[in-house]
């Protein structure tokens, strides 16, 4: 018997096939969201560290009259009642959540950019767990932002359904 040369063997050989995804630049599209949400809540959650051992209120003062934002702007004194009402225990507990977030979109990002399916089912559950508080949120109160932040992630869901009910029927 001959041996198989190199190039006889590497095209004998099956593919690992990154063919359910080599057309989906969708799912790069929603892993560059992911990772940036991630990097932006990691931020939010570091920074929130330097302001526990700060005035908040001090703070957002001093940044209002840097600015030269008028402190009598009623949306602006709502802000300050807001944040006075922040105590140190208050501030963990969001830090600790917005650190949370930050790991569960980084972990999404990384998996998808790395075209794992189970990032996908991830993606899937958390995405959509938050689209009724979202639903609540918008109700409460509707500003624009509410409405795009409900749409992308709607379409996210959507899509990533579709993708894996795709790929589940041509490899099926």
């Amino acid at each position: 018997m001959a041996a198989k040369s190199r190039s006889e063997i590497k095209s004998s050989t099956p593919k690992k096939s990154s063919a359910r995804h080599s057309s989906s630049k969708g799912l790069m599209l929603i892993a560059a969201y992911k990772l940036f949400k991630g990097v932006a809540f990691l931020a939010v959650a570091l920074g929130a560290r330097h302001l526990l051992s700060q005035d908040l209120s001090a703070d957002v003062e001093h940044w209002i009259d840097l600015l030269r934002i008028d402190p009598h702007n009623h949306y602006i004194h709502i802000l300050l009642m807001k944040v006075a009402n922040i105590d140190a225990k208050r501030m963990r507990e969001l830090r600790a959540g917005t650190f949370f977030y930050a790991i569960l979109f980084l972990i999404e990002g990384t998996g998808l950019a790395l075209r794992q399916r189970w990032a996908e089912y991830v993606t899937i559950m958390s995405t959509s767990s938050l689209i009724p508080i979202e639903v609540y949120e918008l109700l409460k109160q509707f500003t624009p932002f509410k409405v795009a932040f409900l749409l992308v992630n709607v379409a996210v869901v959507v899509y990533l359904v579709w993708e894996l009910r795709r790929n589940r029927a041509a490899h099926g």
